[in-house]
């Protein structure tokens, strides 16, 4: 075998072994960076609903740590305080609901958006909630409007089911 041929023989062993391996590296790195930004995507909005957890325990007066509303009337003050803390939770949803939901996911992305849907279905559970939904959602996007707006009914009925 001569030199020549030996290089020609080399070059075939990195066509058929190195270049698909090359490809499957490629591929999986690219899988593991998306999956990386996803994971720092869903802490980053961890994040913000923890320091919105923050807000509703400084407004305790409100009566928002709960699930039913506070048996007290609010003052105007109180209501709209209560109405801006719900703007703030519109727009941690609305990020998480653009950022996270795809109707095709699967897998990891899957069981991320699935505890943004828990939230939100927490929250819909609450009348006061739904009541200012008209309100808070205006500007918002569409589909996630659309969205919430199906949570809370299906939340309205279940909670008027005894």
């Amino acid at each position: 075998m001569t030199i020549l041929e030996l290089f020609e023989f080399l070059s075939y062993v990195v066509t058929v072994v190195g270049l698909p391996l090359a490809i499957y590296v490629f591929v999986h790195e690219q899988r593991r960076e998306r999956a990386n930004e996803e994971e720092a995507l869903y802490q980053s909005l961890s994040d913000q609903y923890d320091s919105f957890l923050r807000l509703i325990l400084e407004h305790a007066d409100l009566g928002l740590s709960g699930r039913s509303m506070p048996e007290r009337p609010l003052s105007d003050e109180q209501r709209e305080r209560r109405l801006l803390i719900f703007e703030i939770l519109i727009s941690i949803f609305e990020r998480a609901y653009i950022m996270l939901y795809d109707p095709r996911m699967s897998g990891q992305g899957q069981r991320l958006w699935a505890s943004w849907q828990d939230y939100m279905r927490y929250w819909c559970r609450r009348a006061d909630f739904r009541d200012a939904l008209p309100i808070v959602l205006e500007g918002e996007d569409d589909a996630f409007s659309r969205h919430i707006r199906a949570i809370a009914e299906e939340e309205a009925v279940r909670s008027a089911t005894p």
